[in-house]
């Protein structure tokens, strides 16, 4: 059966290519009966001989009878009745002619391969474009190690040739003392001999001047190439780090150790600290030798402030907001902060020296230097409680970075005195906060002030107000890069479609195993942009309709839409989520399409369009594919799944006429996965028997164990005629008692749920016709 599952895992788009396959003269459901028995059969000879034909012909027809045996075996009616049909219709149409039977199914499962190999591919693309995304950034990360070897190596060729340097002027200044002496003895020496010598010092002190040149020109080679290093570090690596960061935060991939930026960051500072007692040392060789055009004396000014300049820059850089404002309660939502909320917050410094340990004091600040406080009418101010500053050092990491983590932060709103106005252009939650840290490095002949800041935060005052906060912190990080940009949402830009359709989806995936797939994006792309270009990707969608203005007919917004069905998700249905049982985002009419051609009894799981706080309704098909009929039931909200598991009720979901006893119309998740398969691993077990409740008595089994049900009092059948819509009569529920039996209607508790058809339910009153019934499951 490896053809037809390895089908049945693709996505939707997929899916319905293969649904377009089958029809009446060949049904999908023998392809998924005998699906085993099918791959091993050699079509495309029976295609092309009318023996072999004839004999596939008649096996299949074998197949049929055993499976349905099977059926006959497990009582089950409708796949009896199922099966015979579709042998009646094979038999009626190629009992005459074999070959043309051949024919369909060698095309089918040809076609079949051919969706298989068109999905591979589109996976592989998508594979293929990670592995060259990966390959890229191993290049580039070698290219780096390779730079920045280069400096460090270059600064080892330069001590070395500075020790040449101090060794030749060493020898120099002994020669030159020498001859000094000797010319000022009493016999002295041949004008001769002084001639030579001085000849010989001569062409030490242009040896000398040469190495002096060609040390200062290698020290100027080696300052350029750090140059350029240490601009690829800042201006690509770290801001790239800084994305990813922003990135990360709002549920993208994690971001990146930042490890191997240190390693880079370290290597090249070690680098220009070497530099800085290189220069040192020319200077007390200068000191002790120099003369005119003394290449040291020219150069050394340019050099050292060349050199301090390059170090401060990469020390400031290197001050970082490693892990961003946060509170722990709310781990997957950082950069909203609640007033006396503790919040936590990481500082680290990429360069990592031993003698910066312990000696940088960091200080926090919130708001520092910023203009919104006195340009924006109404913006709030606040102050910071709790120990704010902190000395960095090594030992508090598990990785041993130099770094400063506050944990016990909280910020209090300064209130003004008098009446507080909030008529300002930016409500609570469009208001953008920064906290800032400030240190300051002090080196002999050098004193560097760093800061950094954090990104933009969002401060609440009550817990309400976290999603629509947590919707300014995706907004903003998804189209600024600029964490001083504190008046962004006085005018908001537009979100494209396609960056914003990625951000949605990562909304799930950080919190579960799955994300969001085309087809359910397609559906929220509808809702935002409307029908027509609900696919487009270019297409642009404001703030307001993002997050502010109610959607369509509804009373509540987009997001926070979202944000009840993620809570849902989260709480009560992560592992049906995890599993992909739920198709969760689709449109009714997309809804119907996908099960009109299915057999009766097929159903999906979607969320409720209607619910700002998040729920989850099933919708089944029954009838024939001629003539369909679609149910819904009323959806399942946080108050009905937290006293009943959704497989549960899914497992225990009744329909009840008044002539019938009550029976469950869910057999497959959609396509066609039997729903105990679906959902068997999730049922609730049975619980122990309680104690009995008179221990001194007679012995017994305790209490009769009972179980939560869900029951709609009107068959489906009945729905087509709105006059068997109305409540269930006294005489009915009597019918029904005396079915069931009085002993189980007064053991077990259930809980009503009342279908509905669209376009019918808001026209009826279904609020008397909640009933209570009871079930003995012992």
């Amino acid at each position: 059966m490896a053809q037809w599952y390895q089908l049945q895992q693709l996505d939707s788009k997929f899916l319905e290519q293969v649904h377009q396959l089958y029809d009446d003269s060949f049904p999908m459901e023998i392809r998924q009966y005998l699906a085993q028995w099918l791959e091993n059969q050699d079509w495309e000879h029976a295609a092309n001989n009318v023996s072999f034909a004839t004999v596939l012909f008649h096996d299949l027809l074998s197949q049929l009878d055993d499976q349905f045996s099977r059926f006959l075996i497990e009582n089950n009616f409708l796949l009896q009745h199922n099966i015979r049909k579709s042998k009646r219709n094979l038999q009626d149409n190629f009992q005459e002619d074999p070959i043309h039977m051949a024919m369909i199914i060698y095309n089918c499962l040809k076609e079949e391969r051919k969706i298989l190999n068109s999905a591979q591919l589109s996976n592989q693309m998508e594979v293929g474009s990670i592995q060259n995304t990966m390959i890229g950034m191993l290049d580039k990360q070698k290219e780096l190690d390779a730079k920045v070897k280069a400096v460090k190596n270059s600064v080892t060729d330069v001590e070395q040739d500075i020790k040449t340097l101090e060794n030749m002027q060493d020898e120099y200044d002994f020669r030159y003392k020498t001859s000094q002496n000797r010319e000022h003895e009493s016999n002295g020496v041949s004008q001769e001999e002084y001639k030579k010598e001085q000849i010989n010092l001569h062409k030490m002190f242009v040896s000398l001047d040469l190495k002096r040149k060609e040390v200062v020109n290698k020290i100027v080679q080696l300052l350029n190439t750090t140059e350029h290093t240490q601009s690829a570090l800042i201006k690509e690596e770290l801001v790239e780090w800084k994305h990813r960061q922003q990135t990360a935060c709002i549920g993208g991939p994690p971001n990146a150790c930042l490890d191997q930026l240190q390693n880079w960051f370290t290597i090249v500072a070690e680098s220009l600290q070497q530099v800085r007692q290189q220069l040192k040392k020319l200077e007390e060789l200068e000191q002790k030798f120099t003369y005119d055009h003394d290449p040291i004396t020219k150069n050394k000014q340019v050099l050292q402030d060349r050199t301090d300049n390059l170090f401060k820059q990469l020390i400031q850089s290197s001050f970082v907001v490693e892990r961003q404002p946060c509170m722990p309660t709310h781990p997957q939502r950082p950069l909203v902060l609640k007033t006396g909320v503790q919040f936590t917050v990481k500082l680290r410094l990429l360069v990592k020296l031993q003698e910066l340990n312990y000696n940088l004091k960091v200080k926090v600040l919130f708001d520092k230097d910023i203009n919104e406080k006195n340009s924006v009418k109404g913006f709030r101010k606040f102050n910071i409680l709790g120990t704010n500053t902190k000395v960095m050092n090594m030992e508090e990491s598990t990785n041993g970075s130099l770094a400063a983590e506050f944990r016990h932060l909280q910020l209090k709103e300064q209130k003004n005195a008098g009446n507080r106005t909030n008529e300002g252009p930016l409500i609570v939650t469009e208001e953008l906060h920064s906290l800032s840290f400030e240190t300051q490095l002090c080196q002999p002949g050098l004193v560097v002030d760093l800061e950094t800041t954090s990104l933009p935060i969002v401060v609440i005052s009550n817990v309400s107000q976290l999603p629509s906060g947590w919707a300014s912190i995706l907004w903003f990080n998804m189209l600024s890069t600029d964490p001083k940009n504190l008046s962004f949402f006085l005018n908001p830009p537009y979100a494209k479609w396609s960056n914003l359709s990625e951000v949605l989806s990562w909304q799930f995936s950080s919190v579960t195993k799955r994300g969001l797939n085309a087809d359910q994006l397609s559906m929220l792309g509808e809702k935002l942009l409307g029908p027509i270009s609900g696919g487009s990707h270019d297409g642009l969608i404001p703030w307001t309709r993002f997050c502010k203005e109610n959607i369509n007919d509804k009373n509540f917004p987009f997001w926070l839409w979202i944000e009840g069905i993620l809570e849902l998700i989260k709480k009560h249905l992560l592992c049906l989520w995890n599993d992909g049982c739920i198709m969760g985002f689709i449109s009714k009419e997309k809804e119907r399409a996908l099960l009109k051609d299915q057999s009766p009894g097929t159903f999906l799981l979607r969320f409720s369009e209607s619910s700002r706080e998040g729920a989850i309704t099933f919708t089944w098909v029954e009838g024939s594919q001629n003539e369909p009929q679609f149910h819904s039931v009323e959806p399942y909200t946080k108050k009905e799944l937290s006293a009943v598991t959704f497989p549960d009720i899914i497992r225990n979901y009744k329909v009840m006429a008044a002539e019938n006893i009550p029976e469950n119309p869910l057999r497959f998740l959609y396509p066609d996965i039997p729903k105990d398969n679906a959902f068997g691993k999730y049922y609730s077990r049975p619980k122990e028997a309680p104690e009995p409740m008179d221990l001194d008595g007679p012995k017994g089994n305790g209490y009769i164990k009972t179980e939560l049900i869900s029951v709609s009092e009107v068959h489906p059948s009945r729905l087509q005629s709105p006059e068997n819509l109305l409540p269930m009569s006294p005489e009915e529920f009597d019918e029904v008692s005396r079915m069931v039996g009085p002993a189980e209607i007064d053991t077990v508790v259930c809980i009503t749920k009342q279908p509905f058809v669209e376009g019918l339910s808001h026209n009826l009153d279904f609020s008397p016709s909640n009933i209570h019934q009871t079930l003995n499951t012992s």
